[in-house]
């Protein structure tokens, strides 16, 4: 009886996918082009009221790009260049702040380090929304006076 069963449920299946009515895998889970994560990791408002985000984001961009790419593992190091004014800004949503951190004690080092903020629904390619009256945010910090734009393990303390 069980052999009877189970042949009976392969050919209703098989009948099943040759007639159509089964929908294919894809359509049960619609692809997403450019998966990155949207919660927000940090915030800051810089000294002209902007209210900028940093979200997880993905490898090629926010949080999850810089920590590890470049070593950034704090978000007081992103509110040292956030609270100011912007150094640089493109005209089109790319802004551009400045930060210096230094380390006292025997031997002072100063590092300068860059945080881009892409202030606008999308960042400049197109790949990536941020959704209706949301901001992409924070898409990269780095230390510019260091080898491969690497911050030193210091500035985690």
């Amino acid at each position: 009886m069980r052999k009877i069963i189970a042949l009976a449920a392969t050919v209703l299946s098989t009948a099943a996918l040759l007639s159509g009515t089964a929908a294919p895998a894809q359509a049960l889970r619609p692809a997403q082009p450019n998966p990155w994560d949207h919660r927000v990791h940090c915030t800051s408002t810089d000294d002209d009221g902007r209210k900028i985000v940093t979200r997880f984001g993905n490898s090629d961009f926010g949080w999850n790009h810089f920590t590890h790419r470049h070593n950034i593992k704090k978000c007081s190091i992103l509110n040292a260049a956030l609270k100011d004014k912007v150094d640089r800004n493109d005209g089109h949503g790319r802004l551009e702040y400045d930060g210096v951190a230094i380390r006292t004690g025997g031997r002072p080092v100063q590092v300068k380090f860059v945080v881009i903020v892409q202030y606008t629904r999308k960042t400049k390619d197109g790949k990536y929304d941020a959704g209706r009256g949301q901001k992409i945010g924070v898409v990269n910090a780095f230390c510019r006076n260091q080898p491969n734009n690497k911050c030193p393990t210091w500035m985690n303390q």
